[in-house]
């Protein structure tokens, strides 16, 4: 047998006693830490092993290419025996069914999602926009989904970027007409989106974002032959050079994990188990309402069958709300050589379940490659005591997989050629450029609300009255002030008069504002901070 496992309970390790990490409770969650070259990734393929063993379906970025070794068999090398022997069972070499994906497609089938279904939370969180370009792309996705042409042509015809990106100009070309029915549209702020835009091109965005979009129901796929849960690598060496692709991607994915898989309440197993390598990239400067986000998918996504496991170097990587639902934890060792090391390491004892028979921060600095401190769920639901556990060895190989053992896995894959071919629909590109050619008209919205129109066909759209107010006010100061005036234009006589009659009426009541500011402070510096005022705003154009 390649591993103890027992019923329902999954072989992890040794201690003072066996660990094994119960399915009734794999969903709901887990961490695993610890410094670098302690052991992470192979607890992790451990793991992926023992639920792929149950029938349960996994996805796990492969950070460094070492997890696709799980694809092949491993060999009996004596390290591998002998640590066998010692927790109690004969090692065998075994292989696991697996599928490799990649947002590239270099090194596996591609993963593809449509800009529409990513949304604008998470969209903007990609392109790192602040709280005005972020606006600016909440009023794009509204507009793609009020107007009917775009929203028949699916996802709001908001498939890949070059949709984003020619649907933003033409916003910026219609941006009066948009500013009056959805709020200001700054074309500034457009012009920094679109420079965004060209960033994640630049690092690859293009191949993730377009059609076919991935099927959700793919990552939860049992091996016809031999029962096993599907194990889903993804290649994310490339990826991780660009992080908050890599983030907000599997961000993304949970989120349309959550948002598709129907209620089951506490299986008796999870469909699906989800883990987040580097998960500290999806919290590194995540606005609050991501965190919100990714908070609430956590806290339910349980009731969907699916587990989360995180995986990073430090608990203190993961914020407090998401880190108290996480249930089973596997702790490898931390180094203290600085305050703030011996501060973290303290941090990550306390987050156990004490063990009387511990000093769990000081055993957290000794633990060899390959030992843990473990505390699954156990009986109701509660955690055991952290244990000091020398975790199993992996049957499959530790270690990449070769180019080739590579392309004869993807080859034997059942989505072959589902995902290969890239598809571009009529979308949002080809029908704003076509309205544009055709003359440019502004139709109106779902919502019956009238439209305006660039060629002169149909009446324009009414800015509410309020705002046109204050734009034909605004237009009177800049004509008196020669604000926009072209250059070399001058004006008559009558304009330059009564230009500086009003210069002289303005420059007055700023002059008596602040000598009322003055006597109602009473002080003489009060009324020399006034003047200051009416000096710095007024001065240039006063003494010209």
């Amino acid at each position: 047998m390649t591993a103890p496992d027992r019923g329902s309970e999954i072989f992890v390790g040794r201690g003072e006693r066996d660990e094994f990490l119960s399915l009734g409770f794999a969903n709901r969650h887990g961490l695993v830490t610890g410094a670098t070259g302690t052991g992470k990734t192979v607890t992790l393929q451990v793991l992926a092993e023992g639920l792929s063993r149950a029938g349960v379906a996994v996805f796990a970025a492969d950070i460094k290419g070492d997890l696709s070794g799980i694809a092949a068999r491993g060999a009996a090398k004596p390290e591998f025996v002998k640590r066998a022997s010692d927790l109690g069972f004969a090692y065998a070499p075994d292989q696991y069914p697996v599928v490799f994906w990649d947002l590239f497609g270099e090194k596996g089938h591609p993963i593809r999602a449509t800009v529409f279904e990513m949304g604008p939370l998470l969209v903007s969180r990609m392109l790192n926009l602040n709280d005005v370009q972020e606006g600016v792309v909440n009023i794009a996705f509204r507009y793609a989904d009020d107007d009917p042409e775009l929203r028949a042509a699916g996802g709001s015809g908001l498939i890949d970027l070059k949709d984003l990106r020619e649907l933003l100009s033409y916003l910026a070309k219609n941006s009066r007409e948009i500013s009056a029915r959805y709020g200001n549209v700054a074309v500034n702020a457009v012009g920094a989106v679109q420079r965004q835009l060209l960033v994640l091109e630049n690092q690859g965005g293009t191949k993730f974002f377009g059609a076919p979009q991935l099927d959700i129901d793919d990552l939860i796929r049992t091996d016809a032959g031999s029962g096993r849960g599907m194990i889903n690598v993804l290649a994310a060496d490339k990826l991780m050079a660009s992080p908050r692709l890599y983030a907000t991607f599997l961000l993304w994915l949970l989120s349309e994990l959550f948002e598709k898989l129907p209620e089951v309440g506490d299986p008796p197993k999870p469909k699906l188990v989800f883990f987040f390598d580097e998960a500290h990239l999806l919290f590194n400067e995540a606005p609050k309402e991501l965190l919100e986000k990714v908070e609430q998918v956590v806290r339910l996504i349980r009731s969907k069958g699916v587990g989360v496991y995180f995986v990073t170097q430090n608990p203190a990587d993961v914020p407090n709300s998401v880190l108290a639902q996480l249930g089973n934890r596997v702790q490898h060792a931390l180094r203290a050589f600085t305050p703030a090391d011996q501060k973290a390491v303290k941090a990550a004892a306390d987050t156990f379940r004490p063990n009387p028979k511990l000093n769990t921060a000081q055993v957290i600095t000794q633990l060899a490659k390959g030992e843990a401190l473990v505390s699954f769920l156990e009986g109701s639901g509660t955690p055991s005591m952290v244990d000091r556990t020398m975790i199993r060895p992996p049957s499959a190989r530790i270690g990449p997989v070769t180019d080739d053992e590579r392309k004869a896995v993807i080859d034997k894959s059942p989505f072959k050629g589902k995902y290969d071919t890239a598809v571009d629909p009529n979308s949002a590109f080809e029908i704003l450029r076509k309205r544009l050619a055709e003359g440019g008209s502004l139709p109106a919205p779902a919502d019956g609300t009238p439209g305006a129109s660039g060629d002169g066909g149909a009446a324009p759209a009414q800015a509410p009255a309020h705002i046109g107010f204050f734009h034909r006010v605004g237009q009177w100061f800049k004509g008196l002030f020669g604000i926009g005036r072209p250059r070399g234009q001058t004006l008559t006589t009558s304009q330059q008069i009564a230009r500086n009659v009003a210069r002289a009426v303005v420059a007055g009541v700023a002059t008596q504002v602040a000598s009322e500011f003055s006597k109602s402070a009473g002080s003489r510096t009060a009324g020399n901070i006034g003047k200051a005022v009416v000096r710095g705003a007024l001065g240039g154009v006063l003494r010209r």
